[in-house]
C-alpha cells in the first residue's frame, strides 16, 4: 500500500471544509448552534493540515494546537448542548 501524505492532508481538508458548510447551512435553516459550534471546529481541525501543505507548520505548531484543543472544546460544547436540548424535549 502505498501512503501518500499530501493526499491525506488534501482530503482531510476538503472533509473538514464540508462539515463546516454543512454545519452552517444547518444553522441557518434548523436554527441549531450545536451544528454551528461543531462546524467551525472542524473550520479549526482544517488549521494543521492546511499549514502542513503550505509548509509552514513547524513555525506554527503553537497556533495548531491551538487550533486542535480549540476544535475539540467547540464539539464537547456542541455535543453538550444537543444532549440538553434532547433531554429537555424528551422530559414534556
Amino acid at each position: 500500500m502505498v501512503f501518500v501524505p499530501d493526499l491525506v492532508l488534501i482530503l482531510n481538508t476538503v472533509l473538514c471544509v464540508i462539515i463546516v458548510i454543512l454545519g452552517i447551512l444547518i444553522y441557518l435553516q434548523k436554527g441549531h448552534t450545536s451544528a454551528l459550534l461543531i462546524g467551525i471546529a472542524f473550520g479549526l481541525f482544517a488549521i494543521p493540515p492546511i499549514y502542513t501543505l503550505l509548509g509552514i507548520a513547524s513555525s506554527w505548531e503553537t497556533a495548531m494546537i491551538t487550533a486542535r484543543t480549540s476544535g475539540y472544546l467547540l464539539v464537547i460544547a456542541g455535543l453538550y448542548q444537543f444532549l440538553n436540548s434532547r433531554t429537555e424535549k424528551s422530559r414534556t
